[in-house]
C-alpha cells in the first residue's frame, strides 16, 4: 500500500454514507485528514475505541471523531460499528493514492522464458532468473531477486532487497518488506566421523494469498515438500520460519518469534514477540502465546499460554504469584528456621564455671 496522501476534503456526511455510520453533531464539517489521538491537528478526523481514547480525546485537536457510540465531546462525531477499522477503509477511500505503475525499469536482468503481467511495476537493478513468473500488476522495489521458477501471484507487492529461492511460489495481495529472504536453506546436518556434513535442502516455500511479511524475516525452503504459509497471515520483523514448518490461516507473529523445523501452527493463532517452538510441535486453531514464552510441547486449539516452558497462562500466573509474592516472606522464614536449627545443635549455654 501507498504510504502518499492525496490532498482530499471530505465532509462527514459523505463519510458516514461510505462507512455505514450515522453522524452526530454538524453534517457538513469537513476533514481533510486522518490522524492519532496524539497528533491530529485542526481538520484531521481520528477514533476513539475505549475508555482511555475517550479521555485522551478531550485534549485532542482533532476536529472530528470516529466512535462506537456518541461521547459528550463538543465536537462532531460518526457513529460506527468498529472505529479502527472505519479508519482503515476511510483511509483507503478518500486519503491514499495509488502507488504509480513505473513499467519495468531498463536495468532490469532477465533469465530465459520470463513472463510479466500486465501493468507490473519492477525496479531497477532486479534480478529476475529463468521461467520467472510475475502476475498483473506486481510491484517489485529495487534490487528484488527471484530466483529460477519463482512464480509471484496478482498485485503483489516485494520491497527493496527481498530475495526469493529457486521454485518458491508467492500469492496474491502479498506484501514483502525490505531484506526478507524466503526459500533460504534449512538448517539441516548429519554428524559424519566428527565433522557436520550438510542434508541438501530439497523443497519449496509457499506464500498463500493476502500475507504480509515484515522487514528481515526469513522463510526456509523444506528439507523435502514445502514450507506453508497460510492465507491472510500476517509476520512481523526479523521472524525466522525454519523447514517444513507449516502455518495456518490469519494467523499473528509478533517480533523476533523463531519456529523450528516441522512445526505446524494452526489458524487464528497469535504469538507475542520473542516467543520460541520447538520442533515438531503441533499447535492447534486460535491458541494464544504470550511473548518472551518458550513452547516445548504440542498444544491443543483454543489455549492461552505463557512463560518458559510455556504453560496454560493461569499455571503460570499463580506461579508467578508464588514467586514475587510469597517467595520473600518464605527466605526471611527459612533464615529464622536457619538461625533456630544453629541454635538448638549448640545446645544449651553452659554457666560459668566457679571462681577457685
Amino acid at each position: 500500500m501507498s504510504r502518499r496522501l492525496r490532498a482530499a476534503r471530505v465532509s462527514l456526511k459523505e463519510l458516514a454514507g461510505a462507512l455505514g455510520g450515522t453522524v452526530v453533531g454538524r453534517a457538513g464539517a469537513v476533514v481533510t485528514g486522518v490522524s492519532s489521538l496524539e497528533d491530529a491537528g485542526p481538520g484531521d478526523l481520528s477514533w476513539i475505541d475505549g475508555p482511555r481514547a475517550a479521555e485522551q480525546a478531550q485534549t485532542s485537536r482533532a476536529s472530528a471523531f470516529l466512535v462506537a457510540a456518541a461521547t459528550g465531546l463538543a465536537r462532531p462525531q460518526v457513529v460506527v460499528a468498529h472505529p479502527r477499522l472505519a479508519v482503515v477503509e476511510a483511509l483507503e477511500r478518500f486519503f491514499l493514492l495509488p502507488a504509480p505503475r513505473r513499467g519495468v525499469s531498463r536495468h532490469v536482468s532477465r533469465g530465459r522464458g520470463v513472463r510479466i503481467g500486465p501493468e507490473a511495476s519492477i525496479g531497477a537493478f532486479v534480478t529476475l532468473g529463468d521461467r520467472v513468473v510475475i502476475g498483473a500488476r506486481v510491484t517489485l522495489y529495487p534490487g528484488v531477486v527471484l530466483g529460477d521458477d519463482v512464480v509471484v501471484g496478482d498485485d503483489s507487492v516485494l520491497h527493496a532487497n527481498v530475495a526469493v529461492g529457486e521454485g518458491c511460489r508467492i500469492g496474491a495481495r502479498v506484501v514483502v518488506h525490505a531484506g526478507t529472504v524466503i526459500g533460504s536453506d534449512g538448517f539441516g546436518y548429519v554428524l559424519d566421523r566428527g565433522r557436520h556434513r550438510k542434508i541438501p535442502q530439497l523443497g519449496s516455500v509457499v506464500i498463500e494469498d493476502d500475507v504480509e511479511l515484515g522487514a528481515n524475516v526469513t522463510v526456509d525452503r523444506a528439507t523435502f515438500g514445502r514450507t506453508v504459509i497460510g492465507r491472510g497471515t500476517k509476520v512481523d520483523n526479523q521472524v525466522q520460519i525454519a523447514h517444513n514448518v507449516v502455518i495456518g490461516e490469519h494467523t499473528v507473529l509478533a517480533g523476533q518469534v523463531g519456529i523450528a523445523g516441522s512445526t505446524r501452527l494452526g489458524s487464528y493463532v497469535v504469538v507475542g514477540g520473542q516467543a520460541g517452538f520447538s520442533d515438531h510441535l503441533e499447535v492447534g486453531d486460535g491458541v494464544r502465546v504470550a511473548a518472551g514464552s518458550g513452547v516445548v510441547r504440542s498444544v491443543p486449539p483454543g489455549q492461552t499460554l505463557a512463560g518458559s516452558p510455556a504453560l496454560p497462562h493461569e499455571q503460570t500466573a499463580n506461579a508467578l504469584r508464588l514467586l514475587y509474592l510469597r517467595l520473600p516472606g518464605m527466605v526471611d522464614r527459612l533464615r529464622a528456621l536457619e538461625a533456630r536449627v544453629a541454635r538448638l545443635e549448640r545446645g544449651p549455654a553452659r554457666p560459668p564455671a566457679p571462681a577457685r
